[in-house]
């Protein structure tokens, strides 16, 4: 594959619903070379979300949380919704894909890839159920950091082939599918004296809007160069800084793309 493909972490939290008449499919995800290992993952949380008990601990459910187990049980028979709807949070909120227009939509499901600890790599467009399982999940004989990583990395691989990746995945979960070359910047917030602070929680809230507006623009990239010109034509601050790149959080506010 040439171009550009954006890689996303899942969130924890998801919307509800979906669409009844289309359940889960593995078949009908991309890469389904890993139906094997997807099936073995949700066989295995099916069992430690069977009981109230052992799905507290694997899933690491609070008592306000501790529903969330029923999603895990009934995977095969409820609704589906794009995997870029079914995400919610910081990250995802930002994209507003339920109102957005078929050009940003058809974006997505070009060019994203969510790193799901389910599903292991999915398409934006991929149509898959609410679940709860994280990277870091304990799923008795399975350990998701070494079930996922080899099958994974191959995979994607094989898919950016010829292309540039974006990695805009949090640590946890680009350990469960690696991809060399990579580009994976920090997202810095930049004071008045020019001093750079790492961001943590709101790094979440700029990575959304980039993927936003990477749609919303039609981004037509497919070299690190492309991708810093694209950029620099739409006000966003991305550069190279001590060896790594930065991504300025300030230069995707909103009034400002």
């Amino acid at each position: 594959m040439t171009g550009l493909t954006v890689l996303l972490p899942p969130s924890e939290t998801k919307r509800e619903g979906g669409d009844t008449d289309c359940t889960l499919d593995l078949r009908a995800l991309s890469f389904p070379e890993l139906s094997d290992e997807r099936a073995a993952v949700i066989t295995a949380a099916r069992s430690v979300s069977s009981e109230e008990s052992s799905a507290r601990t694997a899933l690491k459910l609070g008592p306000k949380s501790i529903e969330e187990r029923f999603r895990n049980l009934a995977l095969e028979t409820s609704g589906t919704m794009p995997a870029i709807d079914r995400y919610t949070g910081v990250l995802y909120d930002p994209l507003g894909s339920l109102t957005a227009d078929e050009t940003s939509r058809a974006w997505w499901f070009d060019h994203v890839v969510i790193q799901s600890a389910m599903f292991g790599p999915i398409g934006g467009g991929d149509p898959v159920p609410a679940y709860r399982l994280s990277h870091d999940s304990r799923l008795g004989s399975i350990r998701l950091a070494s079930h996922w990583p080899g099958p994974s990395s191959r995979l994607l691989a094989a898919h950016t082939a010829g292309g540039l990746v974006l990695d805009l995945r949090s640590e946890g979960y680009r350990q469960l599918g690696p991809v060399s070359g990579a580009v994976a910047p920090r997202v810095v917030s930049v004071d008045g004296s020019g001093r750079r602070r790492a961001l943590n929680h709101w790094n979440k809230t700029a990575k959304g809007r980039l993927v936003g507006l990477l749609a919303r623009t039609g981004a037509d990239v497919s070299s690190l160069p492309e991708l810093v010109a694209w950029a620099a034509a739409h006000g966003v601050v991305f550069e190279e800084h001590d060896g790594s790149w930065d991504l300025v959080a300030e230069s995707l506010e909103p009034a400002t793309v």
